[in-house]
Formats: C-alpha cells, sequence, structure tokens
C-alpha cells in the first residue's frame, strides 16, 4: 500500500498567496469601475433604479465570479493533464478547484440575485419581486443560464473535494467547462444579429481565458516554487519537476492565447458593426483589451525564450514574472467585465428584417438550387475549428512519421483528408445553409453527416495515427496519448462500441430524435443544433468502426455477421425513410411554417423520407464492399500466416490432419472386418 501523500514542505508561503490574490483582485476591480464609468456602464437600469448596491455590487460580484470560475477550470485542468499522481501537488490542485469552485457558486448565485434585481428594478422587500425573481429564473434566458451556473458550479465543488483519480479531476474539467456555457448564451452573445458565431466564440472565448488564467494561478499555488527543481517525492508520491511543468503549461498558454485572440476578433466584429464602432466607448474598451492581451502574449513569449530555461536554477524568478502576469490577466478580466455591462454598438436586441431571420440568428439563404446547395455558405465556428484542427493535425501526424522512417498508408491519409474536408462542407456550406430551413434539406444534410463523412473518417485510422505520433509521459501525468488509450479501454466505449448497441444508436436514435421534442429544439436553439451534430457524427463513426474500421476501442465480429448487422440495420433505416414518405403527421410543423411561410410542408417532409431512403443505397453498398475487401484481406493473411507455419514446421498441421483421417478410417475398417 502507497504511503499517504504528504505537502511538500516547500509550498508557497501563505502571506504571499493572500498578498497575489488581493493584488488580483485590486487590479481587477480598479480597471473593471473605471471602465464603466468611461463606457456608461454604471447607468440606472431602464426599469428602475434598485440603488448604487445593484450598480456597484453587480460588477464586483461578476469580477469575483469570473476569477473564482477561472481558478476552478485552471486547477481541474492543470490536475488532469499536467501534474503527476499521486503528488501532493496534484492533492493540492484538485482541492484548490474545489474551493474555488464552491466561491464561484456562491458569487453566482449573488449574481443571479443582483441580476434581478437589475432587470425588476426593485429590491428583494419590494412587493411582488418574490414572483418576479422566479419568473425571471426559471423563464428568463439570462436567468436561467445564471441559476444553470449556479447549480453546476455546487456540483464541481463537490467534485473537487472527493475526487481522488485523474478520472475523477477530468469529469471535474469537463463539468467546469459546461458551467462556462450558459454564460455564452447570455448578455451580448445573446443578439439576433449572428447569433451562432457570437455565441460559439464567445465560448471560446470563455474557455481560453478560464484555462490560460486560472492554469497559471493554479501552477503558482500548487509548485513548491520556493525548492529546487525536480522535487524530490516523499513517501509513494511522484517526483515534480519544475520545468517541464512549466514548458507543459507554456504550451497549454499558447494555445488558450490563440483562442482568445481569434474569438475575440470574431465576437468583437460581430458587436461593433464595422470601424466606426471602436469610436464608442465599447470599443474604446476593446482596444484596451486588445492592448492586455498583446502585452500578455509578450510575456509569455518572455517566459518560454528567457525564464523556463534557467527555472532549474531560478525558479523563483520565473514565479515573480508570473505573479506580475497574473495580476495583468486581473486587470483584463475587469475589461472583460466591463465590456459585458457596457451598451455596444450594435444592440443585442435588434430585430432581424424578417420573423424567419429572427428565428434563423441570421440572414435566410435565398431558395435552394443545386449551385446554391455548393456555393452558398453558413460558417460553424465550431466546427470549423474542429475540421480544420483534424485535418492539419492528422497531415502533421503524417509527417512527423514519415521524417523519422516509419510508413503511413497514402490511402488512410487520403480517406481523412476527404472526410475532414466532407465534414466541413456539410457543417459550414449549403447543408448547413439550408438545413434549417426545410425539412428536405434538413434530412439530406443529416444522411451526410451520419451514413457519407464518418465511414471516411473511419478508414483513415486517426487513433492508430495518434498512438503511433503521441510521445509518451514516464512520470505519472496524462497527456494526450494517456488520456486517449483511457477513452479506448474505458468501459463506456466497450458498451457504446459493442456491434449490437453501436447499431441501435445508429438506427435507433433516428425514431427517438424526429418523433420527439428533441427534433424542434435541435432546430431552435444553438446547443441543441451543436448536440445534434455531435451525437449524429458520433453514432455515425462507431457503427462505422465496428463494420469496417481497424482501431481499437470497438468491438468487431465476424464479418459474416457484420454483414447480417449492416443489411439489418439498413433495412430499418430504410423503413424509417417510408415512414416519412407515407406519414401524414407534421414534424416541426410551427418552425418550417415560420421558416418558408407558404410552403406544402407535408410534401416537402415526404421529399425528405424519400432521400433518407435512397441516399443510404450508395454508403451501404461502400459499407458492404469495405466488409467484403477486410474479409477478402483476413483471408489472406491467414492463409499466408498458415502458409509461413506450414514452411517452419514441414507442414505439421496437415500431416496430423492426416493421421487423424487415417485413425478414422482405421477404426472403421476394424468395425466392419469384427
Amino acid at each position: 500500500m502507497a504511503a499517504p501523500i504528504r505537502p511538500a514542505r516547500s509550498a508557497p508561503p501563505v502571506p504571499g498567496v493572500l498578498l497575489t490574490t488581493v493584488a488580483v483582485l485590486l487590479a481587477a476591480l480598479a480597471v473593471l469601475l473605471t471602465a464603466l464609468a468611461l463606457a456608461g456602464g454604471l447607468t440606472p437600469s431602464v426599469l428602475g433604479d434598485p440603488g448604487p448596491l445593484v450598480r456597484y455590487g453587480l460588477p464586483v460580484a461578476r469580477t469575483v465570479h469570473d476569477l473564482s470560475a477561472a481558478l476552478a477550470v485552471g486547477a481541474f485542468a492543470v490536475a488532469t493533464v499536467l501534474l503527476p499522481h499521486p503528488s501532493a501537488a496534484w492533492t493540492r490542485a484538485v482541492r484548490t478547484a474545489g474551493t474555488a469552485a464552491g466561491a464561484w457558486a456562491l458569487s453566482a448565485l449573488l449574481v443571479l440575485v443582483l441580476t434581478a434585481m437589475d432587470v425588476i428594478g426593485a429590491a428583494p422587500g419590494a412587493e411582488g419581486f418574490g414572483a418576479q425573481f422566479a419568473q425571471f429564473a426559471q423563464q428568463i434566458d439570462l436567468g436561467r443560464a445564471l441559476l444553470v451556473t449556479t447549480v453546476l458550479a455546487a456540483v464541481v465543488a463537490t467534485v473537487g473535494a472527493a475526487a481522488t483519480t485523474p478520472t475523477g479531476a477530468a469529469w471535474g474539467t469537463a463539468l467546469a467547462l459546461v458551467a462556462l456555457l450558459p454564460l455564452s448564451l447570455s448578455g451580448h452573445a445573446s443578439g439576433s444579429a449572428s447569433h451562432e458565431t457570437a455565441v460559439s466564440s464567445l465560448a471560446f472565448h470563455l474557455v481560453g481565458v478560464t484555462v490560460w488564467v486560472g492554469g497559471l494561478a493554479a501552477v503558482l499555488l500548487v509548485a513548491p516554487w520556493r525548492g529546487r527543481a525536480p522535487v524530490a517525492a516523499a513517501g509513494g508520491e511522484r517526483p515534480l519537476d519544475l520545468p517541464v511543468l512549466a514548458r507543459r503549461y507554456s504550451t497549454i498558454a499558447l494555445w488558450c492565447f490563440a483562442a482568445v485572440a481569434l474569438s475575440g476578433v470574431v465576437n468583437a466584429s460581430v458587436r461593433l458593426g464595422g470601424w466606426s464602432g471602436l469610436a464608442s466607448g465599447y470599443g474604446a474598451l476593446v482596444v484596451a483589451k486588445v492592448l492586455a492581451l498583446l502585452a500578455l502574449g509578450a510575456l509569455g513569449a518572455w517566459h518560454r525564450r528567457r525564464t523556463i530555461p534557467l527555472l532549474a536554477a531560478r525558479p523563483r524568478a520565473f514565479a515573480r514574472i508570473a505573479v506580475g502576469e497574473l495580476v495583468l490577466m486581473g486587470a483584463a478580466t475587469g475589461l472583460g467585465v466591463a465590456l459585458s455591462r457596457s451598451p455596444t454598438p450594435v444592440p443585442d436586441d435588434a430585430p432581424g428584417s424578417s420573423a424567419a431571420e429572427d428565428l434563423l440568428g441570421e440572414p435566410v439563404p435565398p431558395a435552394l438550387t443545386t449551385a446554391r446547395w455548393f456555393t452558398e455558405t453558413s460558417p460553424d465556428l465550431l466546427w470549423l475549428t474542429i475540421g480544420v484542427l483534424a485535418l492539419v493535425g492528422y497531415l502533421l501526424g503524417v509527417r512527423r512519421l514519415r521524417a523519422r522512417g516509419d510508413g503511413w498508408p497514402a490511402g488512410r491519409t487520403i480517406w481523412w483528408v476527404l472526410g475532414c474536408l466532407a465534414l466541413l462542407f456539410v457543417t459550414s456550406g449549403g447543408p448547413a445553409a439550408y438545413g434549417r430551413t426545410t425539412f428536405s434539406a434538413h434530412m439530406l444534410q443529416h444522411m451526410l453527416l451520419t451514413m457519407v463523412v464518418p465511414p471516411m473518417l473511419v478508414l483513415g485510422a486517426p487513433v492508430t495515427l495518434a498512438m503511433r505520433v503521441l510521445p509518451a509521459r514516464r512520470d505519472g501525468s496524462r497527456g494526450a496519448r494517456e488520456w486517449l488509450l483511457t477513452i479506448v479501454h474505458s468501459r463506456f466505449l466497450a458498451l457504446v462500441g459493442h456491434p449490437l448497441v453501436a447499431a441501435a444508436l445508429f438506427a435507433g436514435s433516428l425514431i427517438v430524435f424526429y418523433y420527439s421534442p428533441l427534433f424542434e429544439l435541435a432546430l431552435r436553439t444553438h446547443v441543441g443544433h451543436e448536440l445534434m451534430m455531435v451525437h449524429f457524427l458520433g453514432t455515425g463513426y462507431l457503427f462505422s468502426s465496428v463494420l469496417i474500421g481497424v482501431d481499437p476501442g470497438a468491438s468487431r465480429p465476424a464479418y459474416p455477421l457484420r454483414l447480417i448487422l449492416l443489411l439489418a440495420t439498413m433495412a430499418f433505416h430504410a423503413f424509417f425513410g417510408v415512414a416519412l414518405m407515407q406519414g401524414t403527421q407534421l414534424l416541426a410543423a410551427d418552425w418550417f411554417a415560420r421558416i418558408t411561410p407558404g410552403a406544402d410542408l407535408l410534401a416537402d417532409q415526404q421529399r425528405g423520407g424519400d432521400i433518407a431512403w435512397g441516399i443510404g443505397e450508395v454508403p451501404t453498398l461502400v459499407l458492404v464492399l469495405g466488409v467484403a475487401i477486410g474479409w477478402s484481406r483476413s483471408d489472406t493473411r491467414e492463409n499466408r500466416r498458415r502458409d509461413r507455419a506450414a514452411a517452419r514446421d514441414g507442414d505439421a498441421e496437415l500431416a496430423r490432419y492426416n493421421a487423424m483421417l487415417q485413425q478414422m478410417a482405421d477404426r472403421g475398417s476394424g468395425r466392419d472386418g469384427g
């Protein structure tokens, strides 16, 4: 049994932690209040003035909320991917995350109450405030988002108090990131103009900022910067190498910097409405935040080039500069809160030119034609990022393999490139532009996403490539390779990767999705739409992996059973299409009636059923050919194996078989002679 983990004796002194915390808070609050005063963010609510408590208390509470959320996310992320386990630093990081999440939950509750007071224009003691508060928290998007964040932050705090394994820390990281997302659905991102782009960019921005800021704070809090590196292990804990920790964090910080910068540019372009918007108070805050971001980027570059190489000998020099960087991050956080409280040049509630545009959150595309299906675009920031990173990362992995003299089949690379390009087209091209305007266009997008894109991606064998390219860690921490192996060998993937379960998810989810409120929810909400895309791409990939995949993870039956499973599943899929073709019940009728008023919705839905039934033939044929080719190659490999074995032992297996036949013949002759 491993010895209990004892905290490192060289942990940073408490006064240093307190002074740093106070400095960060003071910097954030000073910048916040100054910026709000200059941008007009401290003006009373149009519905009434609940008093200075709300005008000043709400931005202060929001600053504490954002900083504690960043520390919770960052500390969990550091424990998940940077620190060795078991170690005192890992335990301290998880407990820090739990404590920060508790502060996050309390401040989120305070923000909820103060925001309700600001919107209602009255204090809690006013007549009817309780009923209005309940309505705000249950029926208004901003109130619901704050309530969900409060509950999730409390759950994250519980995980931080109970987690003892890297998997527990990973769950804490995931839940903390999910708790951030409701905030992207409120505030300036909730306007009707470019709604989905604004929401996605703000989500990327929040994730990047919290991991970056909170990660640096967590590294400073948990690592013993007074000691020398590497830090010796105590008892059964793993040693902590400070230069390695700093380099790992620096890599993550660089990715966060890129995410914050790019998402900030996208969001600012939506909110400013053009270069003229920079002349407004909001524009001045944007310029100030850009300058702070550039300063932080310069400090990060300084760390990478100058202080990290000297960290083993001078750990305190790195810590002092990092504290200054953290104070600047606090000031930037204050600017961010000020931006969220300041009026934008483009009003959040600017109406669209039509009811359909208000629903879509973007201009309605022109009437669908064959040419426009391939030329119209509706960029989805999330899927653009996923598709580009998947494509570039794969190609870089192949290049690394070949640079060290290892081969990689060109066919796999071609399939992966085609799959990524198809994914980008389906999620940001014509299918995305028209996927929410008519049922038939939506069904075509769905079929392409679940039946055409996944087989191409599966044939690229990305997991196998990643296992050959990603470096392995030896210090007890979990990097990308270790987490990928953990997922591949997890019980959950073993369950959903079972052939029958994968087939049921692939075919059965059609019925559950389209004949339930989930369909209209995916049409009306951005989060529902993105979850729909993730689900159908994931189930298509899982089913294709069972049939023709070579990567580890999914369970693959014998080839004859694969063919039976494929044909049975496709028969169910065809039945779904026929049911739509012959059905008379309109699905999401209210939505499509508002988007395309006057259209024959039933005829269009039946056309969608025709697409669901007909488009499955070509992918099914491709999958059948893939299974047949795999079957043939398997037999060829087995025959070659037997030939090699026969050459080694003089065909002993055949000799034993002939001897068995001879014995059976001799026994038969003996009985006949008797």
